[in-house]
């Protein structure tokens, strides 16, 4: 083992020399920041990122992308000419990973890539790849039923991240006689979301089942749950034909006439299955804004089962209640979810500690809101406020130069610089992060301020925000390109720090992100929108090739959001779910609303996920950007107002 970290070491040493001989150069536009940018040590210029890409790079990332289809021979043809390339550990990684599953994704089972598993994890042990490839071969070891050593991997596996490994991990105990009953308790805080189950959860609830642990009915549930995801034939596999399996597809299709027909015939039902149907129409006619949402889950309040109506249906209970301004149904709802989803979430404590409050309990709302105090999220900002609590950013602390040049010479940072110049963020993220684990709060800030100095602000945000007792909010909410944006902000009268806010939400600054749907740059502007902008502001000769340039990225985006801001009358809550999901749909959702509504309850209510951590983040980060920025900090609760009831136009917006 020692020979073999020698050899590691010397590869890095060569790599490192070479970068130092002819790289002297900032990090590609990607990340430069033009505004106060710092006067680098040598120690930090040596680890800037090459000029240009080798041969030997683009094959490595050939061998990445053949690796991620499974592609046997490919990249057992590419990886035989990488011998001597620095990353070796990735090279026979992605070699190894092809042999374990097919080209759909799904673990093979057999037997053929066992020993050079075993000699990867030897050679690379307490690694983050080693830890990705101890994930990969759980899945192998667990659909082959090979129960002994499953065991001693899941035992040395660090992130324990896998659904799928963690419902093999509960058949294993299940194969070895532990009691069926404690295991069905504990796969609920497993058996959440049925887009990770795989496999291996559905073999594990059937079994369940059949040792007496987990009753049919509850197996149903966790089959309707994947039903109202959309996936059927695993529903059936988990558990079996449903009484209520065309409730829960009318209620998907139309849930307003799904409702109106099942009231009309509920009574040819069974209370508990009259119970589940209402909870599933109630969740979809809440995805609707649908008024009648609140009237559903009441009579599934009514008739009880709430353990039996879905993770997702639980929440969409809450969400129906706030919309409606019916506490008692936030506070039932609440008490009967699924723990590990309640204590997960903070909005369910504050939102619990509000509905205490509307039944006059103070004392006892206090003590929820306190439960998330400490938390600098979006709810732990509103439950400080409820108990009068400073909201401004915590004092700083400092980190000392040593502390900060020891980052440089960390490994695993010096092996994610490498990738993310190679564009492999997902790689470059893995070695980043993992070199975090047990770091104090002043070595987590050490890391934070070097990654600043080497233009890695995605890095920066999301090292500071790790911290737990000791902070410095300048890292988590850094303002780089802030010469190229306050005049553009001045000028329209855009507020500074909610633009910030956005950006961090949308790109962690990272100038060349793109998303899936085609939006680039810091403000992640779609074409098309960035033409309509572009034409509206008088920008001539704009061709979408421009969006990748800094000054032109932050011009469009800063006037499309002020536009959305105007005609949204001036609302943060509308605009910025506006910027994401675009005005219509903010307009159409405003206009679903049947009386003046806070803004905090409007966000919590948006019917599409990301936007509604989107709108939540992107305030939150606001706040502090301006505590940060200017030493103020303006109520939450004033930012995000009242929203009320306003016809919808279409809006000429893109």
């Amino acid at each position: 083992m020692k020979k073999q970290f020698s050899i590691y070491q010397r590869q890095f040493l060569a790599w490192t020399t070479a970068l130092i001989l002819g790289l002297i150069l900032a990090l590609p536009n990607a990340f430069a920041e033009k505004s106060k940018k710092p006067v680098l040590p040598k120690s930090y210029e040596s680890k800037a990122a090459p000029a240009e890409i080798t041969d030997t790079d683009r094959m490595f990332i050939d061998l990445r992308e053949a690796a991620k289809k499974n592609d046997v021979f490919r990249t057992q043809q590419l990886s035989s000419n990488l011998a001597n390339y620095p990353f070796d550990d990735y090279v026979a990684y992605f070699r190894i990973k092809p042999q374990l599953f097919d080209s759909a994704g799904v673990p093979r089972g057999d037997y053929s890539a066992d020993s050079q598993v075993v000699a990867f994890l030897n050679q690379y042990q307490g690694t983050a790849l080693a830890d990705r490839m101890r994930n990969d071969w759980l899945l192998v070891l667990g659909k082959r039923k090979d129960w002994a050593r499953f065991d001693v991997e899941y035992a040395k596996f660090v992130l324990d991240d896998d659904t799928q490994v963690k419902c093999y991990s509960l058949l294993s105990k299940l194969s070895q006689g532990e009691n069926p009953t404690k295991l069905a308790i504990d796969s609920r805080a497993v058996l959440l979301d049925p887009s990770y189950f795989g496999q291996a959860c559905q073999e594990l609830v059937p079994a369940l089942v059949a040792a007496g642990g987990m009753m049919p009915n509850e197996a149903r549930a966790i089959g309707r749950a994947a039903s109202e995801k959309g996936y059927d034939t695993m529903a059936r596999r988990l558990g079996g034909e449903d009484p209520i399996a065309d409730v829960v597809k009318a209620a998907k299709a139309d849930p307003a006439k799904a409702y109106r027909d099942f009231s009309q015939n509920a009574s040819r039902y069974s209370k508990e299955n009259q119970a589940v149907a209402y909870g599933v129409i109630g969740q979809f006619l809440a995805k609707k804004l649908d008024p009648n949402a609140d009237d559903a889950y009441r009579l599934q309040q009514e008739l009880g089962y709430n353990d039996l109506i879905s993770v997702e249906s639980q929440e969409w209970k809450v969400r129906a209640g706030l919309r409606a301004k019916d506490w008692v149904l936030v506070k039932n709802a609440i008490d009967g979810m699924n723990p590990a989803v309640r204590n997960k979430d903070p909005a369910w404590t504050y939102w619990y500690g509000r509905a205490l409050k509307a039944e006059g309990q103070d004392t006892k709302a206090r003590e929820s809101y306190e439960l998330i105090a400490d938390q600098y999220n979006f709810y732990g900002q509103l439950a400080r406020e409820e108990l009068g609590k400073s909201n401004h950013a915590p004092a700083r602390t400092k980190v000392s130069e040593q502390e900060i040049d020891a980052m440089a010479s960390r490994k695993g940072f010096i092996r994610a610089e490498r990738l993310y110049a190679m564009n492999l963020r997902f790689e470059g993220n893995r070695e980043w992060n993992w070199e975090l684990r047990n770091m104090t709060d002043k070595q987590l800030l050490a890391a934070a301020e070097y990654a600043k100095r080497i233009n890695l602000y995605d890095r920066v945000v999301n090292t500071a925000d790790r911290t737990k007792q000791e902070h410095d909010f300048s890292l988590r909410y850094p303002t780089p390109y802030r010469e190229e944006l306050s005049p553009i902000a001045r000028q329209i009268d855009l507020n500074l720090a909610w633009a910030y806010g956005l950006i961090r939400q949308e790109s962690r600054f990272i100038m060349n992100a793109s998303s899936s749907v085609g939006a680039s740059g810091l403000m992640q502007v779609m074409p098309n929108t960035a033409k309509y902008v572009a034409k509206r502001i008088g920008m001539t000769n704009y061709t979408n090739d421009k969006l990748s340039d800094t000054n032109t990225n932050l011009t469009l985006g800063s006037n499309y959001l002020n536009m959305v801001l105007i005609d949204l009358d001036g609302s943060w809550v509308l605009a910025s779910a506006a910027y994401n999901a675009g005005p219509s749909r903010s307009k159409v959702w405003r206009e679903k609303l049947t009386g003046p509504t806070e803004g905090a309850i409007f966000a919590e209510t948006i019917p599409f996920n990301e936007t509604r951590t989107y709108v939540k983040n992107v305030l939150s980060n606001a706040n502090y950007y301006s505590s940060v920025m200017n030493g103020q900090y303006q109520s939450l609760k004033q930012r995000l107002g009242v929203i009320t009831p306003k016809a919808a136009t279409q809006s000429e917006l893109p």
